[in-house]
């Protein structure tokens, strides 16, 4: 009997197998447990990394990720999302929608920060919803620094004080800023309502700050700010973000924008060429150091991108920026351009990751991986000429055939592999051979009728 070979064997905690098994089976890319099934983009991911680093350091950051359906744009995202929170970046992440754009008539864009804003993570709150843990966690570390700095204890009315002196501080810097007055005015009134204990206080600060008062005229009734976030300023509010990240101790912020396609299918070509202009911003303002402490990713189509007629590229300032240099070629490639294109994984690649999801499959479950390789490359073969091309075969599609097969055996142990590839193989051929039957039977339908 073939031997199974066995993966480096690293013990994966519960939670994290049972996510990545639940999500895998429903073709939806994991929240947690990434690291655990990742194989190549290795040039992918140390660009990004460097960039990181620069971010970190005050520079920014704009990259377009592309490729095909399946390819592993989404998961490429979610996994340096992950690295991000793990070096101490605040990261955000929304995919754009019919309902949700760059920018828009009907509030589309201020829909894109809202979710944005919903989506904030740090690494103890990587799940989303951080905002008001961020702001708790920067008043309480002001605090504690305040009390070791002057031997100040809890309740003495000099804390507050000096507490309130180094709020305003931030403030006053960010007040330098475009829209930063605003910003700074609300966060005092974020201070204010947790010192007083005043519940609606802070409420109309974070409501504020998410994006969610309608008009200027409730804003200042509540707040006294004669501003709000709204489907033009957004972006520049998403500078300011990542400027005070930086200021209560994080790295900088992160963007992780999915389905830029949604862009590309915008019909009304006043309004795609519009959402191109702000995207033209955000990448002007990252690459000429007007943003600080933020990286945007975005992840999108190869056409999404390249078609002259409706993508990026029909935008020419876009276009002469994005395009590839005259010495780039699709064998030699520079990983430190705007674009990042994601080729399909190797088969050696595909392997690596059948043999990590065989042995997390039986970790869950909790018995012994009976799969072996040879199988696995029966597995992937049956899939290429299922498919009727190479080209045609995508990882999405091979992980969710494979979490099937997977399923399939430990559920029936009397179903050999074998078995269990010969039906699906012959009724592969049954059902082929049924198209191709109806299209000879409406073919012959179509000549009787016209007597021909």
């Amino acid at each position: 009997m073939n031997e199974v070979t066995p993966v480096k064997q690293i013990q994966i905690p519960k939670r994290l197998t049972t996510a990545l098994v639940n999500s895998l089976t429903a073709g939806v890319v994991p929240r947690v447990g990434l690291e655990h099934i990742a194989v190549g983009r290795r040039a992918e991911v140390a660009s990004i990394l460097q960039d990181m680093d620069n971010i970190s350091e005050g520079g920014a950051a704009f990259r377009l990720i592309t490729g095909r359906y399946g390819s592993g744009k989404s998961f490429l995202l979610q996994m340096i999302r992950n690295y991000a929170m793990d070096r101490e970046f605040v990261v955000a992440d929304g995919d754009l929608s019919p309902e949700r754009r760059l920018v828009g008539t009907k509030g589309q864009g201020l829909a894109t920060y809202r979710e944005l804003m919903m989506n904030m993570s740090t690494r103890t709150r990587p799940d989303g919803g951080a905002l008001e843990p961020m702001l708790q966690k920067w008043i309480v570390s002001l605090q504690q620094e305040q009390m070791q700095a002057a031997g100040l204890r809890p309740g003495d009315p000099a804390l507050h004080e000096a507490v309130e002196l180094r709020i305003y501080a931030v403030c006053n810097e960010m007040q330098n800023l475009v829209h930063g007055f605003d910003f700074a005015k609300v966060l005092a009134a974020y201070w204010n309502g947790y010192k007083l204990g005043e519940d609606d206080r802070k409420a109309a600060a974070l409501r504020w700050l998410r994006g969610e008062y309608p008009n200027r005229t409730e804003a200042r009734k509540e707040l006294g700010v004669g501003a709000i976030i709204d489907d033009d300023n957004w972006y520049d509010y998403m500078k300011l973000w990542a400027e005070f990240a930086v200021r209560i101790g994080y790295k900088g912020l992160l963007l992780f924008i999915d389905e830029g396609v949604n862009l590309y299918k915008i019909t009304n070509s006043i309004s795609r060429q519009s959402n191109y202009e702000k995207l033209l911003t955000m990448f002007n303002d990252t690459m000429q150091g007007k943003a600080q402490y933020l990286g945007i990713y975005l992840g999108g189509t190869p056409q999404f991108v390249e078609d002259e007629r409706r993508g990026l590229f029909s935008y020419d300032a876009l276009r002469s920026r994005l395009m590839d240099g005259r010495y780039s070629s699709s064998s030699r490639r520079t990983y430190t351009s705007p674009i990042l294109k994601l080729d399909m994984l190797s088969h050696e690649e595909i392997l690596v990751l059948l043999q990590k999801l065989r042995d997390i499959h039986a970790m869950h479950f909790g018995y012994e991986a009976q799969l072996a390789d040879e199988q696995l490359i029966a597995f992937m073969q049956a899939a290429v000429n299922r498919l009727g091309a190479e080209e045609l075969l995508t990882t999405r599609e091979v992980v969710r055939d494979f979490m099937d097969v997977l399923h399939m055996l430990h559920q029936h142990e009397e179903l050999s592999f074998e078995e269990l590839l010969g039906e699906r193989e012959r009724e592969h051929a049954v059902n082929a051979n049924d198209r191709k039957s109806g299209a000879k039977d409406d073919l012959d339908d179509f000549l009787a009728e016209f007597e021909l």
